[in-house]
C-alpha cells in the first residue's frame, strides 16, 4: 500500500473538481491563453492553479507517494532548494526550483485525480486539443510558439513531436471511424507544424519518433502505410528552402562555422565546467552565470559565449546538477519506461493464446496498452530533439512521468480482477479498444 498525505477521504464531488483543476493546469501550462491574451498576465494562473492542486491533493488524503518517480522528484527539490543559497546566481536558482516545486504539484494532481482509463483519455483529448491549437497558430506564425518557453522554434518543434505518437497510438487504438479521422488529421497537423518550424534538431527528433512509432506498432504493414502517408504530406507541403536547410545538417560550414559548431563548442565549455564540478554541478539555472569562468579567455568567432545556455538538456543537466541530478534525471526516465511497459505488458497477458488468435477482455486494459505506447513515444521525441535546446526545466518531462505514474497507478488496479476474468471457453479476436469480436467458428 503507498503512503498517503493525511487527510480527510474526498468525496466524490471533491475528486471531481480535483480533475477539473488538472484539466485547467493544462490549459494555462501548454496552451498558454495568457500569452494570447496578455490581461491575463496580471493573475498569475498557472502558479496559482498548481497551488490549488496541492490543497485539493492534500484534502482529498488520496495522494500516493510511494513511486518510485515521486520520491525521486522530492528528492532533487530538496537538492535544488540547497543550492539555492550557494549558486552564483540565487535568483535564477530559486525561480527554477519553484517552476520544479509548481510541476510537481501538478504532477500530484494527476497521479491522484486521473485515477481512471475514462479521465487519462480525457486529459490526453484535452492536452491534444490545446496542442492543435498551438500547432495551427505556429504554422501561421513562421512555426514560432505562442511566446513563454513555446516562443523559440527549435523548441516549438520539440513540443509538437511530443504530439506525434499521442495521434498515431490513439488513431491505431480505436475503431470508431470519427475518432480515427479526428486523430489522423491531428498527426498530419502535428508533423506538419514541426517541418514549419525549420527546426534541424526538429527534423532529427521527428526521425526518431517516427522510427519508435513503426517499432512499437503491432499493426506493422499498416503503419508502413500510414507513415508512408505522413512522409508524401511532407514531401508536398515542405517548401524546398526546408529541405535546403536539412541538407546543411552536416555540411562543413554548419559543423564548423555554423550553429552547430557553435553549439560543440559551448558543449566543450559544459564538459569541463562538469568535470570541474561533478558530482554537484553549479546549481540549477546557472550554466549561463558561470561559462564566463571557464571561457578562458576563449572566443566564438571573436565573440564571447558568455551568458550563453547549454543548447542542450544533457549539457544543461550535467554542468549545472552534476552525477547527482543525473542520476536522479536518468534514473525517472528508466522508471517512467517501466511503468509503460508495465502497462503494455498487462494488457498483453489478456490475450489468451488459441493458436494464432488471441482473446481480449478488458477494454480499459487495451487502452493502457495504446496509451503507454504514446508516453513513451512522446518520451523518445522530449530525449532526442532536446539533443540540441535546453528543455530540461520545461513542463513536458515533467508532466509526462505524472503521466506515466498515473497510467500505471490505474492499471494496477484494473489488473487483478480483468486477468481472472479471462475465460478459455469463451475466445474472441483482438480488434482495438472497447470492440472485443467473438472469434468465428471454425
Amino acid at each position: 500500500m503507498g503512503h498517503s498525505i493525511p487527510g480527510s477521504q474526498a468525496r466524490p464531488k471533491d475528486k471531481e473538481f480535483g480533475f477539473l483543476l488538472v484539466l485547467l493546469a493544462m490549459l494555462f501550462e501548454f496552451g498558454r491563453p495568457q500569452d494570447f491574451l496578455p490581461p491575463l498576465k496580471v493573475i498569475p494562473f498557472p502558479s496559482v492553479i498548481d497551488a490549488s492542486i496541492a490543497l485539493a491533493v492534500i484534502f482529498s488524503g488520496r495522494a500516493r507517494l510511494s513511486n518510485v518517480q515521486s520520491k525521486l522528484w522530492m528528492g532533487l527539490l530538496v537538492f535544488m532548494a540547497l543550492w539555492v543559497p550557494f549558486a552564483t546566481n540565487n535568483f535564477y536558482a530559486f525561480s527554477l526550483l519553484k517552476d520544479l516545486t509548481l510541476y510537481f504539484c501538478f504532477y500530484l494532481g494527476i497521479i491522484t485525480f486521473v485515477n481512471t482509463t475514462g479521465k487519462m483519455q480525457k486529459l490526453i483529448l484535452v492536452w491534444l486539443g490545446v496542442h492543435a491549437l498551438l500547432a495551427i497558430n505556429g504554422m501561421l506564425h513562421g512555426g514560432r510558439g505562442v511566446g513563454g518557453w513555446l516562443g523559440d522554434e527549435n523548441d516549438f518543434a520539440m513540443e509538437m513531436n511530443v504530439a506525434v505518437p499521442f495521434a498515431f497510438f490513439l488513431y491505431q487504438g480505436t475503431t470508431a471511424k470519427g475518432a480515427k479521422v479526428l486523430y489522423l488529421v491531428l498527426l498530419g497537423i502535428f508533423v506538419l507544424s514541426s517541418i514549419a518550424t525549420a527546426s534541424r534538431g526538429g527534423f532529427l527528433g521527428l526521425l526518431a519518433v517516427g522510427s519508435f512509432c513503426w517499432f512499437y506498432s503491432p499493426r506493422k504493414v499498416w503503419s508502413i502505410v500510414l507513415l508512408t502517408g505522413v512522409l508524401l504530406l511532407v514531401l508536398v507541403a515542405a517548401p524546398q528552402e526546408y529541405w535546403d536547410r536539412m541538407r546543411t545538417i552536416t555540411d562543413d560550414s554548419t559543423m564548423e562555422s555554423g550553429t552547430a559548431g557553435q553549439r560543440m563548442f559551448t558543449w566543450g565549455i559544459g564538459w569541463e565546467m562538469f568535470l570541474a564540478n561533478p558530482v554537484f554541478g553549479v546549481g540549477q539555472g546557472n550554466f549561463p552565470w558561470t561559462i564566463g569562468e571557464y571561457l578562458g579567455g576563449r572566443t566564438w568567432q571573436t565573440k564571447s559565449l558568455a551568458g550563453r545556455q547549454a543548447h542542450s538538456l544533457y549539457f544543461t543537466l550535467l554542468p549545472e546538477l552534476g552525477l547527482l541530478g543525473a542520476f536522479i534525471f536518468g534514473s525517472m526516465v528508466v522508471f517512467n519506461y517501466k511503468a509503460v511497459r508495465y502497462c503494455n505488458r498487462l494488457g498483453m497477458r489478456q490475450h489468451l493464446a488459441h493458436g494464432h488468435e488471441a482473446v481480449p477482455v478488458d477494454a480499459d486494459l487495451e487502452k493502457a496498452a495504446w496509451f503507454g505506447n504514446a508516453i513513451l513515444g512522446a518520451l523518445v521525441a522530449y530525449l532526442v530533439t532536446s539533443t540540441f535546446i535546453s528543455t530540461l526545466y520545461y513542463p513536458t518531462f515533467w508532466i509526462l512521468t505524472g503521466l506515466a505514474v498515473a497510467l500505471k497507478n490505474t492499471t494496477e488496479r484494473y489488473s487483478e480482477n480483468s486477468l481472472e476474468a479471462v475465460s478459455p471457453s469463451t475466445p474472441a479476436r483482438l480488434t482495438s479498444w472497447g470492440r472485443p469480436r467473438p472469434r468465428p467458428a471454425r
